[in-house]
């Protein structure tokens, strides 16, 4: 808006309304620009975190509106929370933010092991007659105490609360909507973060996937905040004292044998207080080891009811699990490894395999694709003395990855497939049976791993789906001794898709599925090969405890040529095309909080659209 604009502008408003109203107008501007200028400068200078609350959190308006909204099903939620010298500030705080809930019918119920009465305490219980307080006169531990608040509730559904912690005022609200969008569910979670005592400020946000039964039985991803339909609640029958300081974990894992019913609302509904006895503060678990413990006791049990042999272990910090599953039998791994001529990576790789592979029954074979050089071919001649390898010569000249995966399989007799870059190296000796450990499971379609660079950053630990338009390898470049976001890269968890750089599944797999596109002649078959996988039902695993260094594209190229990016451009259509859905949709396990232009999990710093999730 240029001076004369504005000129003619006053000049208009004077005539029309007089000297007064356009005085007050034009005070009104300069406030309203100056405010602007102001709220875009403390904007400009909030972390990702702060930016993305200020666009994706209600506002005042949004948050009476939704004091004034009628759902059709307006359920009972009896929130419980066991409570131990529960200090009077943190307790105030609680009830305060219940009280503020933008959703009302509740119950709050309070079950105190407190050694002594505190009349501040039962005086803040006062405040509202939906807080039901009881004093046990005895510490009954933290499933006792929990059971006791368990024992007061009458409410549809049960959530669960820490009594140092804090829910987000529409906590309820956005529960209760999801009970009216899917009346079937029994068990609803969120994401969460943290907040400091001193000064309330709010970091370290959380930002879950989906229900992902192989992330659960690495880590309590779940936590905070969880909803249980009362009826599930009643079948679980409550917190058992023998996993006290896992027993979240417990009555979680025990819900996942029970239902499917399962939801994840993918906003912060959930404050975790950092104070110095709270396990948000702890390092590598100080403040509750025992809870730590508690969890392998939680993991080996269930491994037990749901029928699946293995043992479960610490994994790269506390809180992190890994299950080492026992491997049935010895069935025959067919490693197939496709070449033309690159002897020189081809070798690393062989060699690798032959002498760190600790499982027995194995055979590797190469499948030669159009070599050039006579010393490739000399080189097969060499290894082909050795009993466990063997050259099988793919009759076409074209490369097409998927063609020649296809005749590999169809012409070798493993009960399990290893597809294997002929530029990869072999790190991990147990490689084979960590792999079949997953693989062997009914409910497993492939299992896929850890691949560094030469460098030693990360060039594999899973693929996000729409990650860079089609799919993309997430944390990849991140070094191997630093840590990702909540240490993804270092614990078994389920997938969208990975790499078939390195991948093992069962042959009966392929052949449920097909095999692999052959329309995808180099780009995206993998991806689309686990998608055809995931939508038979079977669950993809990324397991970094196998490790590997891939010497990516030294083989196979760049699409340098007009030819090679015609190609590219139609796998990137067929792709779009077939799976249009799952794209629109979004990764599963990949919240939508997180940017898709960046290969690593950060927090989205602009509006979220919400409108596909749940």
């Amino acid at each position: 808006m240029n001076i004369t604009h504005i000129k003619n502008e006053i000049s208009y408003y004077y005539k029309k309304y007089g000297f007064i109203r356009t005085i007050k107008k034009c005070f009104s501007k300069v406030v309203h620009a100056i405010s602007y200028r102001i709220k875009n400068y403390q904007v400009a200078r909030m972390n990702d975190y702060e930016k993305w609350i200020y666009y994706n959190e209600p506002s005042k308006e949004e948050l009476e509106e939704q004091r004034h909204h009628t759902f059709e099903k307006q359920p009972k939620i009896s929130v419980i929370i066991p409570m131990y010298n529960t200090p009077k500030q943190y307790f105030e705080e609680l009830v305060d933010r219940m009280i503020e809930q933008t959703y009302s019918n509740w119950e709050l119920c309070l079950a105190d092991g407190s050694p002594e009465k505190n009349k501040e305490i039962e005086e803040i219980c006062k405040k509202d007659d939906r807080i039901h307080y009881q004093f046990l006169a005895e510490n009954r531990g933290i499933s006792g105490n929990t059971n006791a608040a368990l024992m007061m509730a009458t409410g549809d559904y049960i959530s669960l609360l820490d009594h140092d912690d804090l829910l987000a005022p529409f906590a309820l609200y956005e529960v209760v909507k999801i009970i009216n969008r899917h009346p079937e569910v029994e068990f609803i979670y969120s994401d969460e973060d943290k907040f400091t005592t001193l000064g309330g400020k709010r970091f370290d946000p959380h930002f879950k996937p989906d229900f992902a039964i192989d992330t659960l039985r690495s880590n309590n991803y779940i936590c905070h905040f969880s909803t249980f339909k009362k009826e599930l609640m009643d079948k679980l029958g409550g917190f058992r004292s023998n996993y006290d300081g896992a027993q979240d974990y417990d009555i979680i894992i025990r819900m996942s044998e029970l239902t499917d019913k399962i939801i994840h609302i993918p906003k912060i509904l959930y404050h975790w207080r950092v104070h110095p006895a709270s396990t948000a503060a702890a390092t590598a678990g100080d403040a509750k080891p025992y809870a730590f413990e508690s969890g392998i006791r939680v993991l080996q049990d269930h491994l037990k009811r749901v029928g699946l042999e293995g043992t479960v272990e610490h994994g790269i910090t506390l809180g992190i699990y890994r299950i080492r599953y026992a491997v049935k039998g010895t069935p025959k791994v067919t490693i197939l490894i496709p070449n033309m001529d690159h002897i020189g990576e081809l070798k690393t790789c062989i060699n690798s395999i032959l002498e760190q592979t600790t499982y027995p029954n194995y055979e590797i074979v190469v499948i030669e694709n159009n070599s050039k050089k006579e010393e490739t071919f000399a080189y097969y001649k060499e290894i082909e003395k050795n009993e466990k390898v063997s050259i099988l010569y793919y009759p076409e000249k074209q490369f097409n990855y998927s063609k020649i995966i296809n005749y590999g399989v169809k012409h070798t007799t493993g009960e399990y497939i290893l597809q294997l870059n002929n530029d990869t190296e072999v790190l991990t000796p147990d490689w084979l049976e960590e792999m079949l450990g997953y693989a062997q499971r009914e409910d497993v379609g492939a299992v896929g791993v850890k691949l560094f660079y030469p460098d030693d950053t990360i060039q594999h630990a899973g693929v996000i789906i729409g990650m860079g338009g089609i799919g993309g390898h997430v944390l990849k470049n991140l070094y191997k001794d630093h840590r990702g976001y909540f240490a993804r890269d270092s614990f078994v968890q389920n997938m969208s898709a990975v790499t078939a750089a390195c991948m093992l599944a069962k042959r009966n797999v392929y052949e449920e599925v097909d095999y692999m596109d052959e329309g995808f002649a180099v780009a995206f078959n993998d991806i689309d090969f686990c998608l055809k996988i995931r939508e038979k039902g079977y669950l993809i695993i990324y397991d970094p405890y196998v490790m590997l260094t891939h010497y990516e594209s030294k083989s196979r190229g760049y699409e340098d040529t007009p030819e090679k990016q015609k190609r590219f451009l139609g796998e990137i259509e067929r792709f779009e095309k077939r799976w249009k859905k799952e794209l629109e949709a979004g990764d599963p396990y990949f919240n939508p909080n997180f940017r898709l232009d960046v290969n690593d999990y950060i927090v989205k710093n602009t509006k979220v659209d919400f409108r596909n999730v749940t």
